[in-house]
């Protein structure tokens, strides 16, 4: 509660007075002894404070309640006659006030509240228990006849009693916003804030409080018209959005704040046009599902990412639906070290399963994804495995030790190149691995077994593509073939996600970041995007809506032209299309397409009661021959046939174009 400025002098102890120490006296020594001195002075006296502060406080109110009912007596019509009349006829009014009153701050939890962080919220609280203690009061003075008492004096009272009491909170609080710190010289930044709202102001409100950040905000811009002319906090609101360049540079504002944090993915784009026309660095507030409290903080302020821009609507969740299969629940979950993987472990967190199984081949990621969720979730009950799927002994021993109820199956080798010049490798991960994952889940009587699955698995044009349509077939099969398995086994395929492990996002930011060129396949090529949170939150709820042999298909949007993306991410990094950095179309790779379908010309698709996700309508499989042809494979990969291996997938998968150059 109590704060003492440092900038040139301090209150301290001298010749038994308080005086005044001009610390530009002092030599450096001294200046930090002293200030050393006063810092455990003022820690005591805070911790003083701190551990008696619920007597001092309940001494404070009764003082300010006697004087409270003592002045309101005054003011109703008697002048100080008045006092008299309360304390001779009445004597016993004051004392149960005193009762009523403290007692009600004790219910409402008062006495406890950090004084610093009280807010509007306490205020309608406050207002509550100095209401209600009142009327109780009334009650009992109606109960014991007392007629003649003046009742206005109560209601005096009461308003009294909230400016006197309640006003000495707030001063406490005005007290304990102000650090203790030794002022220095801040070069601050002139800060304007796009977005008059909520989240602007409580970015405004944190800037004007935390002044050693170096900020100084110097107006709002907002495209409602209500808002032109107004102020928040004494600060003007300027204009729209689009006067941004206008108000930058009449206002010499160094940096832009984008405060908006329900703004989707074409407004902030819309904003980070115009704000790229000024000559301010510019960032923004988190989005409003990244928001746990839905409170914004100066600390969260981020760069404009590339998923700010090619972002899409929030995901509508069932919560109850993906709670029910989750929530009490055995979850495993493979590849948990992967993009996919360590998503689906921090939201499926979440939801309170019994216990979480994660494993993966990769130590350093694995290790990584464990750090994480014991820092984050330390109630959580863990097991971490290092495992490949491959090792189909080593996964029973794992289902037989852990008994998992869900199973989540990310594993799987993703990048197109690479597998195109490892077709064995690509074999054994995607399509044995999953084969023995399958099986195992199973045996085990695993109750929900989800893989996921890529749109390359579509007419696929490379091997990466080619086994992912295999594991597809082998799901659906399992589905087909049960007779009495307890197991539903559920895919879901979708496009890229941006930031994933191979994608092209994290290529392009390191090509930009040594200087360029950005590489770029295809001026026509376009892919599906997604946000890794949004394809785990619809991963998870297809999950709960699988009734088994369903291939899931999750609505990707508009494609999105690689040129664009990578234009869109050399803006955002302040730099210039053809004069600070270029672009390069180097072709197509072997197993790249220009376009990525999301279905095969064989499938429909069938709505699902959610917006975005759709089943794809189930085509025959041949079970049998598709045993065969996967022990074929797994033959051929085993003594590394690659040639036999893609004979193999074009005899099992008639639509697969080995080639897979497309000009």
């Amino acid at each position: 509660m109590v704060r003492f400025y440092m900038a040139q002098c301090v209150v301290c102890e001298k010749n038994s007075r308080y005086g005044i120490i001009d610390f530009n006296k002092f030599d450096s020594n001294q200046r930090i002894g002293e200030e050393k001195r006063m810092k455990k002075i003022i820690e005591k006296v805070n911790l003083y404070i701190e551990k008696h502060k619920v007597t001092l406080l309940v001494a404070s109110d009764i003082v300010l309640m006697i004087l409270s009912m003592s002045l309101s007596g005054i003011l109703v019509d008697r002048g100080f006659s008045a006092l008299s009349f309360l304390f001779v006829k009445f004597w016993w009014i004051i004392p149960l006030n005193l009762v009523l009153r403290i007692g009600a701050f004790h219910a409402f939890g008062i006495y406890y509240w950090t004084l610093k962080y009280i807010s509007i919220r306490e205020a309608f609280s406050f207002i509550k228990a100095i209401v209600l203690s009142s009327m109780f009061l009334i009650v009992v003075l109606v109960a014991v006849g007392g007629k003649d008492f003046p009742f206005s004096i109560l209601v005096v009272e009461v308003l009294i009693s909230f400016a006197f009491i309640g006003g000495l909170r707030f001063l406490i609080r005005a007290f304990r916003e102000t650090e203790f710190q030794q002022e220095v010289s801040v070069q601050k930044k002139n800060i304007l804030i796009v977005g008059a709202g909520d989240a602007g102001e409580m970015i405004l409100r944190e800037m004007l409080k935390l002044s050693k950040l170096g900020y100084r905000p110097i107006g709002f811009v907002d495209d409602n018209p209500l808002y032109r002319g107004k102020f928040i906090h004494q600060l003007p609101i300027l204009g729209s959005c689009e006067e941004i360049p206008e108000i930058v540079k009449a206002k010499e504002a160094e940096e832009i704040i984008i405060a908006i944090p329900s703004a989707n993915y074409k407004q902030v784009k819309r904003i980070v046009s115009y704000c790229e026309k000024s000559d301010a660095k510019f960032r923004i507030v988190p989005g409003i599902f990244e928001l746990i409290d839905g409170t914004v903080h100066v600390n969260q302020i981020r760069n404009v990412e590339i998923e700010d821009l090619l972002g899409r609507e929030a995901v509508k969740l069932d919560i109850n639906n993906i709670s029910s299969y989750l929530s009490n629940s055995c979850v495993l979950i493979t590849g948990a070290g992967g993009s996919i993987g360590s998503e689906l472990c921090r939201q499926i967190a979440m939801y309170n399963p019994s216990k979480m199984v994660i494993f993966g081949k990769g130590e350093y990621s694995i290790y990584e994804i464990e750090y994480e969720l014991r820092n984050k979730f330390p109630y959580l009950s863990l097991a971490v495995y290092i495992a490949n799927t491959r090792d189909i002994d080593r996964i029973n021993n794992i289902f037989k030790r852990e008994k998992p109820n869900v199973v989540f199956h990310t594993a799987a080798y993703k990048h197109v190149s690479l597998m195109e010049k490892n077709p064995d490798e690509a074999i054994l991960n995607n399509v044995i691995g999953t084969k023995n994952m399958i099986e195992v889940a199973e045996r085990h009587n695993v109750r929900e077994f989800v893989i996921t699955s890529t749109d390359k698995a579509v007419n696929p044009s490379s091997i990466m593509g080619a086994t992912k349509r295999i594991a597809e077939m082998i799901i659906q099969s399992k589905s087909l073939s049960r007779s009495n398995s307890k197991t539903k086994f559920i895919c879901v395929r979708f496009g890229n996600v941006l930031g994933s492990r191979g994608s092209v996002v994290p290529l392009f930011k390191r090509q930009i970041a040594v200087g360029g060129p950005v590489t770029v396949t295809h001026p026509e090529t376009k892919r599906y995007f997604m946000t890794i949170p949004e394809a785990v939150q619809l991963i998870m709820q297809a999950g709960a809506m699988g009734k088994g042999g369903e291939i899931f298909i999750l609505d990707m949007g508009e494609p999105v032209k690689i040129v664009d993306l990578a234009k869109d991410l050399i803006r955002l990094s302040g730099l210039d299309l053809g004069i600070d950095i270029d672009i390069n179309f180097v072709g197509l790779k072997p197993g790249e397409k220009l376009f990525e379908e999301i279905l095969t010309a064989e499938e429909g698709t069938i709505a699902t009661k959610h917006e975005k996700i759709f089943v794809a309508t189930p085509l025959k499989i041949a079970i049998d021959k598709l045993d065969n042809d996967v022990k074929a494979l797994e033959i051929y990969a085993l003594k590394g046939e690659d040639e036999n291996i893609r004979s193999k997938i074009k005899e099992m998968l008639p639509e697969f174009r080995e080639e897979g150059i497309i000009s």
